[in-house]
């Protein structure tokens, strides 16, 4: 008896259900309810249908859940190419590696500690993954967007592993949130563009102002003579510096290499915009923690340009020297020491952990189930350019700050900053810390060490506060 065959109504169909189910449990499982159906497709059957009930277009829509499975499943990974990149010069790095730098190096007799790499990199300082909330309230908010505004900061280290205070471009001479504030005493060099890029004039501004300076303080704490190698790329805001000062040797890397060869293009800037996405993170999370009655939309408004500085100040202090040296392994190996745990891409990868981890403890959308991804790809964003448009708008709140700006310092106002009174405020707020701690901790070790801890820090105040009186006091 010849055997039975199994009708396209009989065990073909079970066939071809069979195989749909499993299609629907890879895909339609994770994806989101109602959707599971879509995009599934008859193995049976590759060819387009001729019917008039299967001519629509097969859709199929993920969730940002199934997603994110997908691409850990997979090891896929957003990769932007930044700058030059694209388009990077194998062969003149090679060259400049092997004969041009070693040859410098030879013929200037320069150490570590003298020689120096500068970079310029964009920073969103108000500016959170895009899927958040916060994000989306903002692209629908009228005006200039916060999460547009954009600062230029200027890096610069050298082979030794010393980082520099950077310098800091901003679209306007004086921010609000820095009235009164001594602009020489920040954790950055102070500089403004209406556009917040770097100009020519403004590179020889930081170079004379704040380059020259800080190199000369760190070779003298080294016994080390003024002698010094710059390294820089070929940008178009990048001045001819060669004689601008005796004792510094400027150099152009060639063309297309930086993203192979420049220090400071090895993950030194990117690790450093990682720790400031961290610290932006935990300043919120801190926040949240210390007020009852915390929004995160109340305190985002609030975050300024001062609050972006002191998240800039944190993550400079948790850049390690020995990360700022590894970044030169790909320029001048023989001078690297290799650390574990230092290397600019573990202390990427730690940050974007932690920020994943602090997100999540904020909750919300787009917080709460933030991924390692979508803070890499807010790193990645810092890198793009501003359209013309967003310029001009840039340009035009720029201008704004500074109307009001001048109408305030126009007006008469009360003495402010670190006063009389308030010096005394802060030592006695300081004392009953101290009292607080001795009468509340059963660990004695423990609050004195705070004592100890919280008399070395305020001292300055201190200090401040008796010669404050002492002046007073003589005074006619």
């Amino acid at each position: 008896m010849a055997p039975k065959r199994c009708t396209r109504s009989g065990a073909g169909d079970a066939k071809k259900t069979r195989k749909m189910l499993t299609i629907k449990e890879k895909i339609g499982g994770d994806a989101d309810e109602g959707n599971a159906d879509e995009g599934v497709v008859d193995s049976d059957d590759p060819q387009p249908s001729t019917s008039s009930a299967s001519s629509a277009p097969a859709t199929f829509t993920a969730s940002k859940g199934w997603f994110d499975r997908f691409q850990r499943r997979y090891g896929l990974k957003s990769v932007s190419l930044h700058g030059e990149a694209a388009s990077a010069d194998t062969g003149a790095a090679e060259n400049f590696v092997r004969r041009i730098f070693k040859d410098l190096i030879a013929e200037g007799g320069y150490r570590p500690e003298q020689v120096f790499n500068m970079d310029e990199t964009g920073l969103f300082w108000k500016r959170m993954p895009s899927r958040t909330f916060l994000m989306q309230d903002e692209a629908k908010a009228p005006g200039f967007k916060a999460m547009k505004d954009r600062v230029t900061l200027i890096m610069c280290g050298n082979a030794a592993g010393f980082l520099m205070k950077p310098g800091l471009i901003y679209k306007s001479r004086n921010p609000r949130a820095l009235k009164n504030r001594n602009k020489n005493a920040l954790p950055v060099y102070w500089m403004h563009n209406p556009k917040a890029w770097i100009t020519k004039p403004l590179m020889r501004d930081w170079f004379h102002q704040c380059f020259i300076p800080q190199v000369k303080d760190y070779l003298a704490a080294k016994g080390l003579n003024f002698k010094v190698l710059l390294l820089m790329d070929n940008a178009g805001g990048h001045d001819d510096l060669a004689h601008e000062h005796d004792g510094v040797q400027v150099e152009f890397l060639p063309p297309n290499t930086t993203s192979l060869i420049q220090p400071m293009d090895q993950g030194i800037i990117r690790a450093f915009k990682a720790l400031y996405t961290r610290n932006s993170l935990g300043s919120i999370v801190e926040a949240m923690d210390a007020d009852q009655n915390f929004t995160l939309k109340a305190y985002w408004r609030q975050y300024t340009i001062a609050s972006c500085l002191k998240n800039i100040q944190s993550a400079l202090m948790d850049m390690k020297s020995q990360t700022m040296n590894a970044c030169w392994r790909k320029l001048w190996p023989e001078v690297v020491n290799y650390h574990r745990g230092f290397a600019p891409e573990e202390i990427q990868d730690a940050a974007v952990q932690n920020s994943v981890k602090l997100a999540q403890a904020l909750g919300g959308e787009g917080f709460v189930d933030m991924t390692p991804e979508e803070v890499n790809g807010l790193l990645d964003e810092h890198g793009l350019p501003l359209t013309d448009k967003d310029l001009e708008e840039l340009t035009r709140s720029a201008s704004e700050e500074e109307e009001v700006e001048g109408a305030e310092e126009s007006e008469e106002e009360e003495d402010v900053g670190l006063t009389l009174e308030r010096l005394a405020e802060m030592n006695r707020t300081a004392a009953h810390l101290q009292r607080m701690a001795e009468l509340w901790d059963p660990n004695m070790t423990r609050s004195i060490h705070f004592k100890v801890s919280l008399d070395n820090t305020i001292a300055p105040y201190r200090a401040m506060l008796a010669s404050k009186r002492k002046r007073t006091n003589n005074c006619p």
